[in-house]
């Protein structure tokens, strides 16, 4: 498996297809690179070259007890886009590598030529008086009571329900898909896990303030983990050069369940 050793001595794992202008993915929690199969695939087979990584604690990395936080994570794909020596690529991060790729573009983006946001928690996604629409603080704490508690039964109940909003009334939920989800979470650390809540406290607000180069938000309004309303319409605000784009009843995990319609919306993007 291919791998690169970080600074502080973490291997982590990536996939590296094709040629021509790559596109970088950072994949959501408690996920791995392989949540980005569809998009991958159909960006390969466009003559892109596709790279994903597995955030150091989950998938194919190591499951190191330490730097299970933002600026470790950037500064790993840092890292990786070093040790590949990618210009011009395109960055796009789901829900928690949103706040990945928003702090690695505001910090390398001499390297960046445009940038997504997925269903992303930028800036913040707590509520408060100036964010209403937040997610409350026991939500958080009742992630990381699941990951500490029976997390095999808890990765079962997050992609059953509200990831994918396979709790609506309407819903016809995906037993592969549910079974893909718990599959990348359980191959984790649990430690990785729990930490990574703490990323979902920050305010990104300095880093969508620091970009410059074009970037597409993307967000179903029926987002049952990163509230529409939270994030989405500050984000695009904070942005010198963003573009919003809206999925009416699309739920969190809507790169699975809507890949149909949100890759050639990417490609578009990006060939734009």
């Amino acid at each position: 498996m291919p791998t690169i050793t970080t600074a502080d001595g973490v291997e982590i794992f990536y996939k590296d297809w094709g040629t021509g202008q790559p596109i970088v993915f950072s994949h959501g929690w408690p996920l791995s690179a392989d949540d980005w199969d569809a998009q991958m695939t159909f960006f390969l087979h466009h003559g892109y070259r596709v790279i994903a990584h597995d955030r150091r604690g989950h998938g194919r990395s190591d499951q190191v007890g330490t730097g299970n936080d933002m600026d470790h994570w950037v500064a790993d794909l840092a890292a990786l886009t070093e040790h590949l020596d990618l210009r011009e690529a395109v960055h796009i991060g789901h829900s928690t590598g949103g706040g990945e790729v928003a702090r690695y573009v505001a910090r390398y983006e001499e390297r960046v030529a445009k940038a997504v946001l997925v269903a992303s928690l930028t800036p913040n996604m707590v509520r408060t008086e100036a964010n209403p629409a937040g997610q409350p603080q026991e939500w958080f704490d009742a992630v990381q009571a699941g990951v500490l508690g029976n997390r095999s039964e808890f990765f079962r109940a997050v992609p059953e329900g509200p990831f994918y909003g396979y709790n609506r009334p309407d819903a016809k939920p995906s037993e592969a898909v549910i079974a893909n989800w718990w599959r990348q979470g359980m191959s984790g650390s649990a430690q990785a896990h729990y930490q990574t809540v703490f990323s979902w406290l920050e305010d990104y607000t300095g880093d969508l303030q620091k970009i410059t180069v074009p970037v597409l938000v993307m967000h179903g309004d029926d987002d049952q983990i990163v509230p529409y309303g939270s994030s989405v319409p500050r984000a695009v605000e904070l942005l010198k050069n963003g573009t919003l784009k809206t999925y009416p009843g699309f739920p969190h995990g809507m790169l699975t369940t809507h890949a149909d319609v949100l890759n050639p919306d990417l490609l578009a993007f990006i060939q734009s």
